[in-house]
């Protein structure tokens, strides 16, 4: 694993890199107690899908997390995250975009400016001050599309396994005739191993629509601080476009984390632990600077 400047922070987790590594942050920010797990409410929207979410109240900086494509809000990183805030009594907002989970909607009709739409929506109108994002794969790309629309409720971002203009990029990066087939076909169909199927289906419409929303071409203008985990082992979103969105924001204050054996999902016990141990510096620094 390698990082950049990590800071120290409160309850000893400052000592964590010289006292057994990041497996050595105790898991009881892992452990979700039931008893206490929020409740799905549902945000209804004028002529558009109602959307499902879980909110636990606190102080700031809150935490928002945004899931990846066809993940949901349940998963084992929001889940952490939400028990994690509620230990430190900051606030947790999680929810699925429209067509995943429980929200309403339907996912093949889905987009990146349709999800942007979600997460600003719950900016807007469920999150209360300053919000830290945690973004996971393509949630990382629509926090930095969020930051950018929303500066003034940004007060810093952490991006796993971001995958910013990676479904664009990927396409155009295919040879000429395959590009072509899969336009004359209408769709695309990615393999993966995170879907029953065995693959995604994207039309052209969902790639054209997506390219609308590419930020790596240019300077991203987003100054809260970022940090970007990514792992080395991710066969999915290659951890170079993490090095890319650090080498674009304009932000002073950028860290890099890659794990060596870390996969795309970042869900193993010590990945979840990295990435509370991230968040809770940057609490702590966010919180002292005021």
């Amino acid at each position: 694993m390698a990082a950049v400047a990590l800071r120290s922070c409160r309850k000893g987790l400052s000592q964590i890199f010289t006292s057994g590594g990041v497996s050595a942050l105790s898991t009881t920010y892992l452990k979700v107690d039931r008893r206490h797990k929020s409740t799905v409410q549902y945000a209804s929207r004028p002529d558009l899908p109602k959307l499902a979410y879980r909110r636990v109240k606190g102080k700031t900086p809150g935490v928002v997390f945004l899931p990846g494509y066809g993940s949901n809000m349940n998963g084992q990183k929001g889940e952490a995250l939400e028990e994690f805030c509620r230990s430190l009594g900051h606030s947790c907002l999680r929810f699925d975009y429209t067509g995943h989970g429980a929200s309403e909607g339907v996912l093949a009709e889905g987009t990146i400016g349709t999800w942007k739409k979600d997460v600003l929506f719950v900016l807007d109108e469920l999150a209360e001050g300053p919000q830290i994002l945690v973004g996971s794969s393509i949630g990382g790309w629509l926090m930095l599309l969020a930051a950018i629309a929303r500066p003034e409720k940004i007060a810093a971002l952490v991006g796993i396994s971001t995958a910013a203009d990676h479904i664009v990029t990927s396409f155009n990066s295919l040879p000429l005739e395959t590009r072509k087939e899969f336009e004359d076909k209408g769709e695309w169909m990615v393999p993966t191993k995170h879907s029953e199927e065995g693959f995604y289906k994207f039309n052209m419409d969902f790639l054209r629509e997506a390219e609308n929303h590419c930020v790596l071409q240019s300077p991203i203008p987003i100054t809260c601080p970022v940090r970007l985990i990514h792992g080395l082992k991710d066969e999915d979103v290659p951890w170079h476009i993490s090095m890319q969105v650090a080498e674009r924001v304009l932000s002073p204050d950028v860290d890099v984390i890659l794990r060596r054996h870390g996969q795309h999902r970042m869900s193993e016990k010590d990945d979840i632990k990295l990435m509370v141990y991230t968040i809770d510096d940057l609490i702590d620094k966010l919180t002292t600077m005021v």
